[in-house]
């Protein structure tokens, strides 16, 4: 894999697979430009990620759209241009719909839904300019729900529908776009997942060591970028509930309730 000189942009690149991928693309000599929230924690990192001159810490709400102008703007200030876009930034959940307050899944369809929207409608005329890529970081989620997910698996199906429609848009124009769905991946994203009234979960229910770590991950997510991918879906078990889904839904439907309700604390007991 080579992204020598690449201009990446990552968002939510404060932990998690978005650090992950940009520590890589950083380490394959791409210049980076980071974005999340916490603009402390990004400079923090930074020395971890590319030399001084090949970083850019940027301050971003992706539910904002001015804050995804900014980022784009001052990417293309710093390093001249755009050649990938990695929509990572994202928010989980966990609660039954019927005791959940309306304002969560009006966070998750901000943060995950709008924030992927938000951040590519600034950066595509410079990602055409370049016949460039712009890849979403969604999850088996988005092709089979969730439940207690409800705000989540709706976000990421929106997710791959936009970037699906995106793609049709552009066969033309040399722009790759990339759904990319990982399967259960380490990451604080369960510790920080909102509960019915909006507050933060604190605990994963899953034993986060023997998922697959972040760094794999986006080991997976350079492969797909440099290969110039449409779509990649992670895992063996994530690409057997994706087909099952396909061929036997009501079946799929029974066997993710059973597995969802042998969760530590599941919303179902």
């Amino acid at each position: 894999m080579d992204f020598k000189d690449q201009v990446i942009i990552v968002t939510g690149a404060s932990s998690g697979i978005g650090l992950a991928s940009a520590r890589l693309f950083g380490s394959l000599g791409a210049k980076v430009a980071v974005a999340a929230r916490r603009l402390e924690k990004l400079r923090e990192l930074a020395p971890s990620i590319a030399p001084e001159d090949r970083v850019l810490c940027v301050q971003c709400d992706v539910s904002r759209e001015e804050d995804c102008k900014a980022l784009v703007e001052r990417t293309v200030e710093a390093f001249g241009g755009i050649d990938i876009l990695v929509n990572n930034a994202g928010l989980s959940m966990r609660a039954m719909f019927k005791d959940l307050d309306l304002g969560v899944i009006h966070s998750l369809m901000d943060v995950n839904f709008w924030g992927t929207v938000n951040c590519t409608k600034y950066a595509l005329p410079h990602l055409l300019e370049r016949k460039g890529q712009v890849a979403g970081v969604i999850s088996i989620a988005g092709y089979s729900a969730l439940p207690a997910r409800t705000g989540y698996s709706s976000s990421k199906y929106a997710i791959r529908g936009f970037l699906d429609t995106l793609r049709i848009e552009h066969l033309k124009d040399g722009l790759n776009v990339l759904v990319f769905a990982p399967g259960y991946t380490a990451s604080n994203v369960r510790n920080a997942a909102l509960t019915a009234d909006g507050s933060a979960q604190g605990e994963t229910p899953l034993d986060e060591g023997k998922l697959m770590s972040a760094e794999q991950c986006a080991q997976h997510l350079a492969k797909a970028l440099a290969k110039r991918k449409s779509e990649v879906i992670l895992t063996g078990l994530g690409k057997a509930t994706v087909l099952a889904h396909r061929l036997f839904p009501r079946l799929t439907d029974r066997l993710t309730y059973k597995f969802i309700a042998r969760e530590a604390n599941s919303p179902f007991k």
